[in-house]
């Protein structure tokens, strides 16, 4: 089909079985009705029945309490556990100690001549002007064992995740276990990561570590995979023919040939590390992240700015300069960066030798005073502004009272818990069939025997309501930005540092205006999230090609109709996954929020990372977070696969 019939296709509102897909879906909502009315006309359905707990949370601190006990004498210590323990130990810190032995100088002048040699002069000299404001604002010490436990972190899921992907890549078994697996690590939150290992490992920066490889290690893995399985045939035919090895080929051909797509998982690796290693602070691993975290507990948003901008600025230079390796131009100013670099190699031997690797106490200045300032005026004015019922105080009361605990209490009790399961079973035989509407109904049944029904209702309905407030800003920011390159490019930026500063950064800021509460999670999760919303619109749109605009309009749409039956729907895969990727970001940040008052599964999860005494509840909640979490990225995607525009007859 030609883009003109397409164009004709799109604008005249015709769609290739449309009617039986409107059908079905006229008959899911049917079905859906029907059940909602039936439970709720029985008095024998509300909330899910507390006796059919199957109180798992017992024998988990049965368990934790015999591990507590005999982890100095029982084998699974001796003989497993405390050898990784120390092994991984000894690594973070005999890395933090060779990170302190160089001169503080020679950060700053290596991340320049690093970002200059990758990125250009610019990168370059705005790379060690940030690090060293990192200095300046007396985070130097915390930011070495953030980079420490990163980087120890990196290096392990590198070492497993290329191994991994290669084994993928040659075996078909191999990638079916795989493929599933990693999809399952993505879609949980970061933060249900800690939950077990704290179970095993205690509290510290082990644990963190474990954590991190498992949470950062899928990118590497997939990108490893798909870069060896895009290498042209032609060249490894070529090779061949000379009388290479398969062993040769690889090594001297696949992989050289993948280097970019094993460079850009090796990136995606290094940006989750990052945030996993800052969430880590709530189980003890020390760095930046605790800065933060304690900054959170007493409401100094001036020093947790700090932090924050310490981490954005660690998290920037990592992406540019991974980023960057792969594309480097070597003849660009070569000579003069090899020479540099030599020079501030042999000062910075010289400079480590002479101990002059604490930063200078004369360079300390301290911007949150002022931000202090302006967050206390914040907070006295614009709460409840004059007394008028207008600020942030009223309008967190108004969102609470007449969107957030309305939709909490229709989902947890005044739609009866069978009408729910069955609404989750019918939404999963609409979207993909039996096997998707048995998974749901499972996943639903089991959150329901862990006795978390209401909490992950509560975690649900706060889902919702972000995820509503994302979508109806980023979508109509991304049709913007689609159409005005101006826009976009002033608009990058701020997206950039919203998706790069860690998720719970954000709940500083939002909790001094709004108070501690579910709104400050929801607040949070927004901006969070909103990156991605704008950014899969903005990519979907701009793929439409650029023939069907032209032929739209030579069929006389307005912007408007071409904008409604043309650009809209040809994007509708992309936008769906900004759905989806918006849902994981806002149910990732709102169990966040659970440590700033934002209730449901959260809640539980912090308290079984914070108190000894209730890691079985927090592991129950981690369960039932990755059940939520499951279902509602099975039944996005699903939905995705069955909006996206037929093929053209």
């Amino acid at each position: 089909m030609t883009a003109v019939d397409e164009a004709r296709r799109m604008v005249g509102g015709l769609r290739t079985g449309t009617d039986s897909r409107l059908a079905r879906f006229i008959l899911a909502v049917g079905t859906i009705i029907v059940l909602v009315l039936v439970f709720r006309l029985s008095t024998n359905f509300g909330v899910f029945p507390d006796d059919w707990d199957i109180g798992l949370a017992d024998p988990i601190d049965r368990a934790r309490r015999w591990l507590i006990n005999n982890q100095t004498s029982h084998w699974l210590y001796t003989a497993f556990l405390n050898p990784i323990t120390d092994a991984i130990d000894w690594g973070i810190r005999r890395l933090e100690s060779i990170l302190k032995w160089f001169p503080w100088y020679s950060y700053p002048l290596f991340t320049g001549l690093g970002l200059w040699w990758t990125r250009g002069r610019v990168a370059g000299v705005l790379g060690l002007a940030s690090v060293a404001l990192i200095g300046v604002v007396d985070l130097w010490e915390e930011s070495f064992a953030t980079l420490a436990l990163m980087g120890v972190s990196v290096l392990i899921s590198v070492v497993i995740g290329i191994p991994l992907g290669i084994a993928a890549w040659r075996s078909d078994a191999m990638a079916r276990v795989v493929r599933p697996t990693l999809d399952a690590m993505q879609t949980m939150p970061g933060f249900v990561y800690l939950i077990p290992f704290v179970l095993l490992f205690g509290f510290g920066r082990v644990p963190a570590l474990i954590s991190t490889v498992i949470f950062a290690l899928a990118p590497v893995v997939r990108l490893t995979e798909v870069g060896l399985r895009t290498v042209p045939q032609v060249t490894v035919e070529a090779s061949e023919m000379f009388g290479a090895t398969e062993r040769q080929t690889l090594r001297l051909v696949r992989l050289p040939q993948a280097r970019p797509a094993i460079f850009a998982g090796m990136n995606q690796t290094t940006m989750l590390a990052m945030s996993m290693v800052v969430i880590a602070a709530f189980i003890g691993a020390g760095g930046l992240g605790q800065v933060v975290l304690r900054s959170m507990q007493s409401i100094n948003v001036g020093k947790a700015s700090e932090a924050g901008i310490a981490i954005v600025i660690m998290a920037i230079i990592l992406d540019r300069f991974s980023t960057g390796i792969a594309t480097a131009d070597p003849g660009r100013d070569a000579q003069t960066i090899r020479w540099l670099a030599t020079a501030v190699s042999v000062v910075a031997v010289v400079g480590g030798l002479l101990g002059q690797n604490e930063f200078p106490e004369s360079l300390n200045w301290q911007f949150a005073p002022y931000v202090n300032d302006a967050t206390d005026w914040a907070r006295d004015n614009l709460y409840d502004i004059g007394g008028s019922g207008i600020g942030t105080g009223p309008f967190s009361d108004f969102v609470t009272l007449e969107f957030v605990t309305p939709l909490r209490e229709l989902l947890s009790s005044d739609i009866p818990w069978p009408a729910m399961i069955g609404i989750g079973v019918v939404l999963g035989l609409w979207a993909r069939g039996i096997r998707l509407a048995i998974g749901i109904g499972a996943a639903l049944f089991a959150i329901g025997f862990l006795g978390m029904w209401a909490l992950s209702m509560d975690t649900l309905a706060q889902t919702i309501v972000g995820v509503a407030i994302t979508l109806a800003i980023g979508v109509p920011v991304g049709i913007m930005t689609s159409h005005n390159d101006l826009l976009r490019t002033a608009l990058k930026p701020v997206l950039d540092f919203f998706q790069t500063i860690p998720s719970f950064v954000l709940l500083v800021p939002v909790i001094t205006l709004f108070h501690v509460g579910r709104i400050p999670g929801i607040i949070a999760s927004v901006i969070y999230a909103l990156p991605a919303a704008v950014h899969y619109t903005d990519l979907g749109l701009r793929r439409v090609p650029s023939e069907i605009h032209e032929a739209a309009e030579s069929f006389g749409a307005t912007r408007s109709q071409r904008l409604r039956r043309v650009e809209m729907p040809l994007a509708a895969p992309e936008l769906m996954v900004a759905v989806n990727q918006v849902i994981m970001l806002i149910l990732a940040m709102v169990v966040i929020a659970g440590l700033v008052g934002g209730g449901g599964l959260g809640l539980e999860a912090v308290r079984g990372l914070r108190r000894s005494d209730a890691v079985g509840r927090g592991f129950e909640a981690g369960i039932a977070i990755v059940l939520l979490a499951s279902i509602l990225d099975r039944l996005t995607r699903a939905i995705a696969d069955r909006l996206r525009p037929p093929a053209a007859v």
